[in-house]
């Protein structure tokens, strides 16, 4: 017998209960997109509280057996055969809010949560915990659970503790003293789970089964179609000839499903893709009449056609919104097709003309624009623009609307001024998509009008002063630094904004070239931006900050801005550099000017915000040496405790002049992949169809590689290239600027899905990809990241702390010239081979 009911967080962790997590479950591991979809569903869910005390979000299914082990000591205990990481991730977000309003609120809330949900105060201590991990994650959690130093390490459980600490301190309102309280609510008593509890004998492994083997499901597109021919008894025929078989036509089931959520949205911006067909049928069932239903049928079919033209511009008839609509699907944000279907559906009714749909349009994609350029993060976005179509004011023309809402309240649509002073200081190159910075910098280009225009898809963004300066480039920039100023701090403010960056089909020629060098290269180019380039003497601080304000004037005179009344908000994103910090693993550290090149600030007014405010691991903060500041102070008064000896308790290595160990630095990028700025790249997918304009990126990987690092490195590299193949491994290659080689194990029709160790980079990296280990098997098992990462550190000149088993460190490709290193790591490269092409039957592990 399965008893099987719904219920609650707070019920099943209240009382003397524990969840015993068996060894054969695979160990956690929730990824930050997973995360970030749980998040987005308990703000939304907390919002609705508000108004609706009892509003419940469903979050799936947990299966439970009586363990074997229950004695007469009073605690219930169950082993959890199916729903451990959605368990595991609850109670970590738990821990989060305890020590969040602990720290904030008071130390009452610590006791309460720890009493209430997480342990068992008064039992023994083999059952204190509420639950009970896997033996491989248990240490990580009870760093958590017990708040030691060592909590929020760079695992997976640690990962997941500091991402809910990084979004707790963004939602935390201070003139909202309620909000957190709100969340809190929302998780324990708002989140609901079916709870399928099986007695003494019966077969958990069946009912796993069972709950996971659902075959090939009806998709919701299927369902509803179904749904709307039984409402038509008499007229299905007729309705699907004439109506129905068109629009299966014009677009794919998946998009299909994609058109009945976005005319679900246009009415409330809350309903979720998943609840499509039960939200379309709610809303039908109130028609009575067979006639209604084909109204309905009817209208899904107009507005399919206008789906059609957003997937396919080019089928648009006006010019001026063919444009915009082919310019917002090349941005690749398609939680803007709520908004474009409703601009459209109000054309093709007669309320808005094609020039007030392309204005507004405009207004959009000048949002999109204004707020990469100032670094402003993306994670609002979706709910900015689900929210458009239900809020912009109805009297107004549908651009001004548009325009209107997106100026009001902390939308970030960057004024003129705030652009202005971005363009000189905000890293462009860690904002966004690499796609993103390529078209802005396009569509610059475009802006000139040239009667000779220059085919841009082929090129890619160059850095003028190189990300790896030369003594030729130290000695330039030196000259523009002051007596106080780091030469590295000041090359880490330049070299990612935007006055230094341009397009090239070049990339490998300029390579680190002198700027004589180069200007001679871009005097050549038939490309505008180049050409400005080119005409300047020298490049230092002067020219990049005097190119910066010109390009920021042509991007205000080409993107318009908010309006006037619109909010005075910080254009600062001090949000974001918390967000780092609080992603910033136990056992690393970083600097002011690390922090300040994030920013786009200056060392000063960090270090000055972190005085004044509180912030998440800002012991974690030092001077470019590696010491602690001379100002710095604990955000408790109280506190006069060394900052270094916490940091030493998490794992930091000092030396004995009171120096933080360089290799456990995080820098200006891997900050910005733990703020998730910068997204991973990928591998192209060689081979493919090829043209006369394909670009041979293997050979331009090895012409990249020779010029930059020398024959004696690029031979090192080859030889490992060769070894890798001849083990049975593939090469990739990426199609950037720079032509990375990626070291593929497995390719993505593996059963298992593509996997990779490593990329190269001829600007000379080895980037060993934990971030993308992270979720793929065998390597979403920490413990095996963990002996990749230990088998490198063998190699001499490689030293890769632990803390950033969750980033994509690396080490210089110099360390390959030496034969017994490269020997050692063909030899750790063959154990990763082994381990990746493990049969899906010997790791797969129930949830």
């Amino acid at each position: 017998m399965v008893a099987a009911r719904e219920t609650t967080l707070q019920e099943l962790l209240e009382g003397s209960k524990q969840y015993q997590v068996p060894l054969y479950q695979r160990t956690y591991s929730w990824t930050k997109s997973q995360l970030a979809r749980l998040w987005d569903d308990i703000l939304k869910l907390a919002e609705d509280r508000v108004d609706d005390a009892n509003a419940t979000h469903f979050i799936g299914s947990l299966v439970l057996a009586p363990s074997p082990n229950n004695g007469p000591t009073g605690v219930a205990e169950y082993l959890v055969v199916d729903g451990q990481q959605r368990l595991t991730t609850l109670t970590i977000l738990l821990c989060a809010i305890r020590d969040h309003r602990a720290q904030h609120e008071g130390p009452m809330h610590r006791e309460r949560l720890n009493q209430q949900y997480l342990t068992n105060p008064w039992k023994p201590e083999s059952q204190r915990l509420k639950l009970v991990p896997t033996q491989a994650d248990r240490a990580a959690y009870l760093a958590c659970l017990d708040s030691t130093p060592e909590a929020g390490g760079a695992d997976p459980v640690g990962a997941a503790y500091r991402f809910f600490v990084a979004q707790l301190a963004a939602a935390d309102d201070p003139d909202d003293p309620l909000d957190i309280e709100r969340i809190e609510n929302a998780v324990i008593a708002g989140l609901a789970l079916v709870s399928v509890t099986a007695q003494h004998g019966d077969n958990v492994h069946r009912i796993f089964e069972s709950l996971n083997n659902t075959g090939l499901k009806l998709t919701q597109a299927d369902l509803l179609r179904n749904y709307l021919f039984m409402r038509l008894p008499t007229r299905g025929q007729t309705v699907y000839q004439s109506l129905w078989l068109p629009l299966q036509k014009r677009l794919t089931s998946e998009q299909l499903e994609l058109l009945f959520w976005l005319d679900l949205v246009h009415r409330d911006q809350r309903v979720k893709q998943t609840d499509v067909y039960s939200a379309q049928q709610a809303r039908l069932n109130q028609l009575r009449s067979e006639e209604a239903i084909e109204a309905e049928v009817k209208r899904f079919s107009r507005l399919g056609a206008l789906l059609r033209v957003i997937l396919h511009p080019a089928e648009e008839q006006d010019p001026g919104v063919r444009r915009r609509l082919e310019r917002l699907g090349a941005w690749g944000t398609t939680t803007v097709y709520p908004l474009l279907l409703h601009l459209l559906d109000r054309c093709d009714q007669g309320s808005a003309t094609s020039e007030q749909v392309a204005s507004a349009m405009l207004y959009v994609e000048s949002f999109f624009v204004r707020r990469l350029l100032t670094g402003r993060p993306t994670n609002n976005l979706n709910r900015i623009l689900l929210a458009v179509v239900t809020e912009m004011d109805k009297d107004l023309p549908v651009d001004q609307a548009v325009r209107s809402y997106l100026s009001i309240g902390r939308k970030y649509y960057s004024n003129d001024a705030s652009v202005r002073s971005a363009v000189r200081s905000v890293p462009y190159y860690f904002n966004g998509r690499r796609h993103q910075q390529k078209l802005i910098l396009q569509w610059l280009e475009e802006s000139y009008g040239s009667k000779e225009p220059v085919a841009l898809d082929s090129l890619t963004i160059e850095h003028v002063l190189p990300q790896t300066p030369t003594a030729e480039w130290q000695q330039m920039l030196a000259a523009d630094l002051g007596p106080e100023e780091n030469f590295r701090e000041a090359h880490e403010a330049l070299v990612h904004t935007l006055g230094n960056l341009t397009l090239t089909g070049y990339n490998s020629e300029m390579s680190n070239n002198s700027f004589p060098v180069k200007r001679l290269q871009l005097a050549k180019s038939g490309i505008v931006l180049n050409q400005e380039i080119a005409a300047q003497e020298r490049w230092g601080r002067s020219q990049i900050h005097a190119r910066a304000d010109v390009l920021a004037e042509r991007i205000v005179a080409n993107w318009p801005g908010p309006t006037a009344q619109a909010a005075d908000q910080s254009e600062v994103p001090w949000d974001v550099m918390t967000k780092a910090l609080a992603e910033l693993p136990a056992g690393s550290w970083t600097t002011y000017g690390d922090l300040a090149a994030l920013i786009g600030s200056h060392p000063v007014p960090v270090g000055a915000r972190l005085a004044s405010h509180p912030a998440p691991n800002a012991h974690r903060v030092l001077q470019v040496e590696g010491t602690v500041s001379p100002g710095f102070k604990w955000s408790d008064p109280d506190r006069k405790d060394d900052p270094r000896d916490l940091l030493r308790a998490e794992g930091v290595k000092f030396d004995e002049y009171g120096r933080a160990d360089q290799a456990q630095r995080l820098s200006t990028e891997e900050l910005a992949q733990l703020a998730g700025v910068t997204p991973e790249e990928v591998p192209e997918r060689l081979p493919r169809p090829r043209s006369d304009q394909d670009v041979d990126y293997a050979a331009r990987f090895t012409e990249q590689l020779t010029a930059l690092q020398g024959p004696t490195v690029a031979t090192a590299v080859h030889v490992v290239l060769d070894a890798w193949t001849s083990m049975g491994g593939t090469l990739l290659y990426g199609t950037g600027g720079e032509s990375s080689c990626f070291l593929m194990a497995r390719g993505r029709r593996h059963e298992l899905g593509d996997i990779w160790p490593a990329a190269i980079y001829p600007s000379g990296k080895f980037e060993v990809v934990f971030q993308h280990l992270s979720v793929r098997t065998p390597f979403d098992d920490v413990t095996l990241r963990e002996e990749l990462r230990q088998r490198l550190n063998q190699l001499p000149g490689v030293d890769i702390a632990p803390a950033k088993i969750a980033l994509r460190p690396g080490f210089p490709l110099t360390v390959l010239a030496d034969a017994d290193a490269r020997e050692a790591l063909l030899d750790h490269l063959r154990w990763f081979h082994d381990q990746a092409q493990t049969l899906a039957g010997d790791t797969l592990a129930m949830d």
